[in-house]
Parts: structure tokens; sequence; C-alpha cells
């Protein structure tokens, strides 16, 4: 998917506006002001969350599973087109080791992503990840990756002791040396006390407004999920719909363009060049000794 020069403007714009987050300016947010997090599937979503001045993106790849479909190169271009956005990434099969998390990581850092998901990472992992100067992002609450431990995909933190797990989950990933924490279908009332007890970041993801950072995923913003969509996803604009009038307006140009080269309409002046009348009898001539 290409740029035309206008989008190419717009980025450039975008670019001139404000200063890229660094990880010091992400933790040093906490308490001033609340920061945009949005996941993008796409190039053309990254350079809109450029323009729109979206604090920090999210993007992966090859996870079809989860409905994922963007290939290494795209986010790599993801990164091109949204260079002032805070980027977080990683690859789509965890590592098999300390020394694979933290090589996994380079490659990622290499090319301009700021910070890792170390969501299915060990502690003593994460430890050592830091131990090398890697920004690492890490998950509480209702995670994905391990919901078979939990009972499947379910609010977590709803009962005293689930809460408290969740705010020593958090507290030891601070300590093993994470700068935030996606914190997932939490009780808004429990993420506020968590929020509140720890240094880094918190990422609300259905955990209410009280957190650092409000996390949200643009195939929900933007009502293209074909999914099921969470209960805490936020639809802002109908682009289903829109996508399903576009398809219809295909199927209809494609079938006036068979018409038409059926009917052969393509003897068209406007599209085609022509040859002077002298020169077409001279190429008659020429035509006929063959």
């Amino acid at each position: 998917m290409g740029f035309n020069g206008k989008q190419w403007f717009l980025v450039k714009i975008a670019m001139s506006r404000r200063k890229k987050l660094t990880v010091y300016d992400y933790l040093k947010s906490k308490g001033k002001r609340q920061l945009s997090n949005l996941f993008v599937h796409t190039i053309e979503e990254a350079a809109a969350a450029e323009e729109a001045g979206i604090d920090y993106i999210v993007a992966a790849h090859d996870l079809p599973q989860f409905g994922i479909n963007a290939s290494l190169n795209d986010v790599k271009k993801i990164r091109e087109v949204a260079p002032n956005c805070f980027m977080q990434s990683a690859g789509p099969i965890p590592p098999a080791s300390e020394y694979e998390a933290i090589k996994f990581a380079h490659d990622y850092l290499s090319f301009g992503v700021d910070c890792i998901y170390v969501g299915n990472h060990s502690l003593k992992w994460i430890r050592a990840m830091r131990d090398e100067n890697i920004p690492t992002i890490g998950h509480v609450g209702l995670i994905p990756g391990k919901a078979t431990w939990i009972g499947g995909l379910r609010a977590i933190g709803k009962t005293a002791d689930e809460a408290i797990g969740v705010l020593k989950h958090t507290l030891d990933l601070q300590e093993a040396g994470v700068i935030g924490v996606e914190l997932e279908v939490v009780p808004p009332k429990v993420a506020k006390v968590i929020t509140d007890k720890v240094e880094i970041i918190t990422m609300s993801m259905g955990s209410g407004s009280d957190c650092d950072a409000q996390f949200l995923f643009s195939n929900d913003v933007l009502g293209w999920n074909e999914g099921h969509i969470p209960r805490h996803a936020r639809v802002y604009r109908n682009f289903k719909k829109e996508y399903a009038r576009l398809q219809a307006e295909r199927i209809l140009a494609f079938k006036e363009f068979h018409e038409d080269t059926i009917n052969k309409k393509f003897n068209d002046p406007k599209i085609n060049v022509q040859i002077k009348d002298d020169e077409f009898d001279k190429f008659l001539e020429l035509a006929e000794k063959i």
C-alpha cells in the first residue's frame, strides 16, 4: 500500500508539530496527562495515528488467529509513517530462552521500535532485558496468552484476592524492570489503586480512566471488527458499513468493465493513440507485401 504526495505531505506536517516521546518522557508523563495508545493494523492507520497526534502505537504481525495479518515489512513501514508515535511491538512467536528474548528484542529496536511487549516472558528474562537497557511492556489482569490458566477470557480483580494478585503482579513486573503494563479488564477502582501505587505507566484496556493511558484497537475504534467486539471497546466510526458499500461499488465497477470488454467499447480516442491516415495507408501497403 503506497502513499501519494498529499498523504506524505500530511505526515510531514504532523512530524513537524510535536516531539516524539522518549522512554524518559513516557515515564515522566505519569500523573501529568493521559496518553493515547492505539493498536494499528495497517500502514494507513499508522499514518492517520501520526496525523491525529496519537501518543503511542502498537503493531504486530503474522498472527492471523487474532485477526492480525500484517507482515514484518508492514511493521517496519508503520514505523516509517508514524515517526513521532512511541511504538511497541514484538515477534509473533514468544522466545524460548533468555538469549532469544534479548536477541529478538534487539531485532525490533534496530528498526526504530521503542519498547518490546513481554506479556508472556518470565520475570527472570525481563530482568535480563532491563540489564541490557531494553524497554519492556508487561501485561496484567486478563492476559489473552495465559487465558487457559484463568478459566478463559474473563475480567480479573472482581474479588479482593484477585485484585491483590493483580497488584502484586504489577509490582513484580515493576521490580523486574518494565516501563509499563497493559492493565486489561480490571475494575476501575482496583486499577486506580494499582496506578497510584506504582511508578510505571499503567495502560487501561477496559480498566477505566484512572490509569495513565488509554489503550484501544483500531478495528474497534473504526468499527470494522469482524469477530467478537470486547465489552470495553469504544466504536467511533462504522467502517464495516463503508467497506460493504465499497465492495458493492467494486463489484459494479468490475461488471461494467466486463460488459465493456464484451461489447468492444475500448476503441475510444480518449484512451487510444491514433495513426494519421496517410501513415495508415502506407502501413496497409507494407502489410500486403508481408
